[in-house]
């Protein structure tokens, strides 16, 4: 900068050294091309510019000739400092935004590497059973990951490097632990059919998927940890520091709850919770499914109230029997004659026993349900309706296997999900 001042091409020429050895160092690794020298030219190009501002800002003088000496630098030396001011920060907050996207670059080629091992406990293919026959439009078993549906409070996803990561096992235990992402590969992984559902789920909503998920049997961490007596909730924190809270006797009775690494046959997916969340079947999302997780914690119930307990939800939230109609649309306009309606249902924890439809409010008639895969999975189920001309009301129920019947009356979802039977209206028209 002194140099500059004195004659710019120095300026110049010293910025052009510190440009060049960017572009080396950015085109020389074994992954580098052209395009990785851009952000090292672009921010010559600016430091450049800048350097030539604060020169102009350090020579400059008022016209007149009259005016003291003393008084002319300071107008001067206060455009200098308030330019340089400026480029600083604008140089911070430079750095900040370009950390935060090399770490998401990193982030991308991290996950993009991974090859992640066979589970030890795989499942079979799903079988044909388990859908509708012959039914395209209905919702498929697996959700595609990309059509998952995403709830949460991030702003802007994580984008985590996984070998920079690590979970770390905390509170009411003998022994805490910590565990890198290669820790959790390196440990015995299961594979399980696993339906998640949102508490904002609406009547009818599509607040729900269901996955083939792989991870690591939660209860073994806690067991190898050594759960005190007195633990009574779980804990899970997000990097973002968002948390869910749980019983602990949804990890002792059996369910398989999971944190989880992969989903439908590949690493879990940055809006999903890459590098591992929690999966934990029966239990609504805002108080077990922690994505992004960073740490479980072993406290008790009256100890902690996890992020959407403060705001109005409930405590402890399994989720509620229900069924969906989605074939056909609501509102849509069919042909008279056989017409399928076909949807889905679900009791995590228990299992859909039947599906029933009503028409226009007449007698219930009983759906042909598909193949169960799990009771923590959602069950599909079709009905061949002979539709007359006119407009028509369809109404479906469920009942578990304990013989429980599907709540009929509607509740919205808040504090602890919605209940309520489905039902749309479907016009008949045609010969």
């Amino acid at each position: 900068g002194i140099g500059a001042v004195r004659k710019r091409g120095i300026g110049y020429a010293g910025l052009a050294v510190f440009g060049g050895l960017g572009v080396a160092a950015a085109v020389s690794g074994r992954t580098g091309s052209v395009a990785d020298a851009v952000p090292s030219l672009v921010a010559m190009a600016i430091a450049m510019v800048t350097l030539d501002l604060l020169g102009r800002a350090a020579r400059h003088r008022p016209a007149s000739s009259t005016v003291p000496a003393a008084a002319a630098a300071r107008p001067g030396r206060r455009r200098f400092l308030g330019l340089t001011l400026a480029a600083g920060a604008a140089a911070a907050a430079a750095g900040l935004v370009g950390r935060k996207l090399q770490s998401s670059t990193s982030a991308v080629a991290d996950r993009a590497r991974r090859v992640l091992p066979k589970p030890a406990k795989a499942l079979a293919a799903a079988p044909a059973g388990v859908g509708a026959e012959g039914l395209d439009v209905v919702t498929p078993f697996f959700t595609p990951n990309s059509a998952f549906y995403r709830i949460d409070t991030a702003l802007v996803v994580p984008r985590i490097d996984a070998s920079t990561w690590s979970m770390s096992v905390k509170g009411l235990v003998d022994k805490p632990l910590s565990f890198s992402y290669d820790d959790l590969l390196a440990r015995t992984l299961v594979e399980r059919d696993i339906t998640l559902t949102c508490v904002s789920n609406e009547v009818g909503g599509q607040l729900m998927g269901n996955a083939r998920w792989v991870g690591v049997p939660l209860r073994e961490l806690l067991e190898e940890a050594g759960m005190q007596a007195g633990a009574t909730q779980v804990v899970g924190r997000s990097v973002d520091g968002w948390t869910s809270g749980f019983p602990t006797a949804a990890v002792l009775d059996g369910r398989d709850a999971l944190v989880a690494v992969a989903m439908n046959g590949e690493a879990l997916p940055f809006a999903h919770g890459y590098p591992a969340r929690l999966i934990v079947p029966g239990l609504y999302g805002y108080v077990s499914a922690t994505k992004w997780l960073s740490s479980i914690e072993l406290t008790t119930l009256e100890a902690f109230d996890a992020y959407w307990v403060p705001r109005g939800y409930s405590k402890e939230a399994p989720i509620k029997m229900a069924s969906r109609i989605d074939v056909p649309r609501g509102l849509a306009t069919v042909p008279p004659g056989r017409t399928a309606v076909a949807g889905i249902a679900w009791a995590q924890r228990t299992g859909i026993a039947k599906v029933e439809l009503q028409i226009d409010g007449g007698e219930w008639a009983e759906a042909e349900l598909a193949d169960e895969q799990s009771i923590d999975t959602w069950r599909q189920w079709h009905y061949a309706w002979e539709a007359t001309s006119g407009r028509h009301e369809i109404a479906v129920r469920s009942t578990d296997k304990n013989g429980q019947l599907q709540v009929e009356k509607r509740t919205a979802p808040l504090p602890n999900g919605a209940t309520g039977w489905h039902s749309i209206i479907v016009l008949v028209s045609g010969s």
